[in-house]
């Protein structure tokens, strides 16, 4: 690993991944949009303690039709991994979702990773090497009620893995996702404490994933050890679905 995009940088779950991956020697650019002053200071402690390695925040709104131009503009090398960790969800019924939400939900799950990826992938391409994966979902796979948009979206992002990853073989490249299932982040807090009770009864683990153990297997997905893993969409759930 070498230079590595990491979107959402900022998030629970980015910021994990980020740690792990520059523990194993990897430059990053580390992209946010809302969460600055988060991904300035995770920044600031990675160059703290790995002096020999570049760590570049770079901003853009993934949401916005433009947020892909506006972040590869920012890229000053070409990448040779990208872990997009970029996502949102909104509980609510399915017809009560607002058509701006659909529009910047699709945007910022499908429309800009596929953006970003096609010229991303071309130098992949070229050195018949690279590493590409997409932070998905357990509701990919399942499905939710009340997160229909979350759960298409994110069963959109498995479908794209599986393609892509077919397309790209030859080229040395693998692409791969992960399905967290419910895991210990900010984005749990649209939840009660009752909800989230229920939630870890019902999960046999009996509690939620942290972000470090989601990140984990990132890590390994992007080593070298995993260059024959592709076109998988990997389930981390505590035996929630199987």
């Amino acid at each position: 690993m070498n230079r590595i995009l990491i979107t959402g940088a900022g998030g629970a779950i980015g910021s994990a991944v980020a740690k792990v991956l520059a523990y194993r020697g990897a430059s990053l650019y580390l992209h946010y949009y809302h969460s600055k002053d988060k991904t300035e200071q995770l920044a600031n402690q990675l160059k703290e303690k790995y002096e020999d390695q570049n760590f570049v925040c770079v901003k853009a709104d993934l949401a916005h039709p433009n947020g892909p131009d506006t972040l590869l503009d920012q890229l000053g090398e070409e990448i040779d991994g990208v872990v997009y960790a970029s996502g949102n969800s909104d509980i609510g019924l399915f017809q009560n979702v607002k058509t701006d939400t659909i529009k910047k939900t699709i945007q910022l799950q499908l429309t800009s990773p596929f953006r970003l990826l096609q010229e991303l992938v071309k130098p992949m391409i070229r050195e018949k090497k690279g590493k590409i994966l997409l932070v998905s979902s357990i509701w990919g796979l399942e499905g939710a009620a009340t997160e229909v948009l979350y759960s298409m979206v994110k069963g959109g992002q498995n479908s794209f893995v599986k393609a892509l990853a077919k397309e790209v073989a030859p080229s040395g490249i693998t692409v791969n996702a992960v399905a967290p299932g419910a895991v210990d982040t900010p984005m749990m807090k649209m939840f009660g404490a009752e909800d989230l009770r229920l939630i870890k009864e019902d999960i046999p683990m009996g509690r939620l994933a942290v972000p470090e153990e989601v990140a984990s297997l990132i890590g390994y997905l992007m080593s070298d050890a995993a260059d024959y893993i592709s076109g998988q969409v990997i389930s981390i759930n505590g035996a929630w679905y199987c």
